[in-house]
């Protein structure tokens, strides 16, 4: 697709608003084409708590293929105060004003780029034909002036995330709990010794809680050094000896870092 019906599509988009981080008006234009170094570097803008620059090359960035072309470039700033191995997440678009129309129009989809300490510049080296840009019917050089301006939107991490480790042949514990003169314990919570890894202990409420409360005894296992933002998944077995069998209960639960 050639640049007339890239343009003609739904790609170039104009709108009333102008770019809401930074706007340059070039006036002479043709007198920047024919400077010596051949391109402009605008002055610093904030966006999104980070210092940035915009470098134009009027006639391409001929080292990137961009001959032919207007070159931009998006370049963050003083790095050097910033920590070891730093990256910055970046979503942003350059813009180009119709100046028959009075719009602000982008010429490309939105560019999602990560700054880092060897990549601390990116951009478009084809941002828009030089053909297109120099037609006056288009609007965008008009008395030899055009403006142009950027958009930047630094992306927040909220990451987070987790990893499930899975054991083959878990360790397996066991531990017995003696409580004498059952009939005199008062209506507490009473707590066994501690056993095993991470430490274990069982909790005894003898006239229940919650619903069961009156009616049953209620018998807990809790951990007391499980490591912060840990999960452990745990099978584990709750018996009762009424002196003649055992009362079993078979649990699966997963319990905290607070031990629940």
């Amino acid at each position: 697709m050639d640049i007339q019906k890239f343009i003609e599509s739904s790609i170039l988009r104009g709108r009333d608003a102008p770019p809401s981080h930074y706007l340059f008006k070039i006036e002479s234009f043709s007198l920047l084409d024919r400077a010596p170094l051949r391109k402009y570097t605008s002055d610093y803008f904030e966006a999104g708590g980070y210092r940035w620059r915009i470098t134009l090359y009027p006639s391409g960035d001929k080292l990137n293929d961009g001959e032919g072309h207007i070159s931009i470039y998006l370049e963050l700033m003083v790095t050097d105060s910033f920590s070891f191995g730093w990256e910055v997440d970046v979503v942003f678009n350059f813009f180009i004003m119709n100046q028959l129309q009075n719009k602000y129009v982008v010429v490309q989809d939105w560019i999602e780029k990560r700054y880092h300490t060897m990549k601390t510049e990116w951009g478009n080296p084809k941002f828009l034909d030089l053909e297109t840009f120099h037609n006056p019917l288009k609007g965008y050089l008009v008395d030899d002036t055009c403006v142009l301006g950027a958009e930047v939107f630094v992306v927040r991490s909220s990451f987070k995330g987790e990893c499930l480790s899975m054991v083959k042949e878990p360790a397996t514990c066991f531990h017995s709990w003696k409580v004498n003169s059952f009939s005199t314990l008062a209506d507490s919570n009473y707590t066994s010794q501690s056993f095993g890894s991470p430490k274990w202990y069982l909790s005894l409420q003898p006239y229940g809680v919650a619903e069961a409360k009156g009616s049953h005894i209620s018998l807990y296992i809790a951990a007391s050094d499980v490591p912060p933002n840990t999960k452990l998944f745990v099978n584990f077995i709750l018996r009762l000896k009424d002196q003649y069998q055992w009362n079993r209960k078979d649990v699966f639960h997963q319990f905290n870092s607070r031990g629940v």
